[in-house]
């Protein structure tokens, strides 16, 4: 039977823990090839295929709910040695989460705007935490949610077709799925300038950011999937080889210098400054055609969403993944209880009028005070990984 897609708001139990001693460890049957999550278990590999194409395989909580426990059922079983994570169809891994039915469950005061967050960042942790090597073949859009489901685990492949963003300030939220923790971690201050901006890495230049880890031609997925079958109980390094020797052959792109590379010296003195208004106060100090272009942009985005994520970045830099997720799930209700989100959602997804009233309409009326509080912990509602 085909799983549910979560498209409206609803009442749904918490997940439960216990699901996953429950499941089968050998196999989920899910084959269904209407179902929105395939699960299949292929010679000593796990395979997670998202198969909602239509919709870009956006990530539903009822996608969410399938996934996690087999990922720790694999995990867990001594044939399963490694696992595999794709997107159906020609255009996306992930374009991220379902954000319009949670905006409507907030809308209506569902707990949806609780559980999806929790349960997200939960199946997050498991990715990053994974004790099977976890390869993600990041091929198309890979955005938001995307980027979480793949980008902390231990192999992430890019083709000349990934089109790479967090373009959450857009939609009056933060980059979250673990952006706190990545992010800051990339090289100078692109994973700051990236976060604030929403700016689209494309092919190669994924991997040129530290994001993937090999790049390999979409056209030869497949043939690396079937190699990837093939392996006979393989180890991290095995997998690594095998990775490795499809990176090296692939030669697209292969001279193209780095999209920021002309840009990092300015990208990294722009975004160190303390804060937002700094930000804005230095790229209009620079002038050139290229700070200008950033200019309009954060123009364009949440006042407040580009304050949270600010100090979200920076607080992230020396926090662990889990407490990362904490610091995001805390920041998840804040938007949920705030004004912006929804706005966002309405402007870019609903009407597409791109036109979003924000308020507060300016940086300088988000305070201090504010931003403060939301980063509050949420006492016996905290997020506990």
């Amino acid at each position: 039977m085909a799983a549910r897609v979560l498209t409206a708001p609803r009442r749904l139990k918490p997940f439960n823990r216990l699901q996953v001693i429950l499941q089968h460890l050998k196999m989920c049957k899910h084959t269904d090839s209407t179902a929105d999550v395939l699960l299949q278990k292929k010679g000593d590999a796990g395979i997670i295929t998202l198969n909602r194409p239509k919709v870009l395989n956006a990530l539903s909580l009822s996608m969410i709910r399938q996934i996690y426990p087999q990922i720790k059922a694999w995990e867990q079983d001594p044939e399963t040695f490694l696992i595999i994570i794709k997107g159906a169809g020609e255009k996306a891994f992930c374009a991220g989460g379902d954000v319009r039915a949670i905006a409507d469950a907030g809308r209506a005061g569902d707990r949806l705007t609780r559980d999806y967050f929790r349960e997200e960042y939960t199946l997050n942790n498991a990715v990053g935490t994974c004790k099977k090597p976890y390869v993600a073949l990041i091929d198309g859009i890979t955005m938001g949610g995307g980027v979480g489901l793949s980008v902390h685990g231990h192999f992430r492949v890019a083709t000349e077709k990934t089109v790479f963003a967090m373009p959450e300030t857009a939609i009056g939220l933060f980059p979250d799925v673990g952006g706190g923790y990545f992010l800051p971690r990339l090289s100078g201050k692109i994973g700051c300038f990236l976060a604030l901006t929403g700016f689209r890495l494309k092919g190669r230049d994924v991997l040129k950011a530290g994001i993937a880890t090999h790049f390999v031609e979409s056209a030869k997925l497949p043939d690396l999937e079937k190699d990837l079958i093939a392996l006979k109980s393989p180890s991290k390094e095995n997998i690594a080889d095998l990775l490795n020797s499809y990176h090296i052959q692939t030669k697209i792109d292969q001279e193209k210098e780095f999209v920021l590379d002309e840009h990092m010296e300015k990208i990294n003195s722009i975004f160190s400054a303390n804060s937002m208004e700094e930000i804005v106060q230095k790229l209009k100090q620079d002038g050139s055609p290229f700070a200008m272009k950033q200019l309009e942009t954060l123009n364009k985005m949440s006042p407040t969403s580009l304050k949270l994520t600010l100090r979200q970045v920076r607080e992230g830099a020396s926090l662990s993944l889990q407490d990362v997720f904490t610091m995001e799930y805390r920041l998840s209700q804040a938007c949920m209880k705030g004004h912006d989100f929804y706005e966002g959602v309405r402007a870019v997804l609903i009407d597409k009028d791109q036109s979003p009233c924000w308020k507060p309409a300016a940086l300088g009326e988000v305070s201090d005070e504010f931003v403060d509080n939301c980063f509050k912990p949420l006492g016996n509602n905290d997020l506990k990984l």
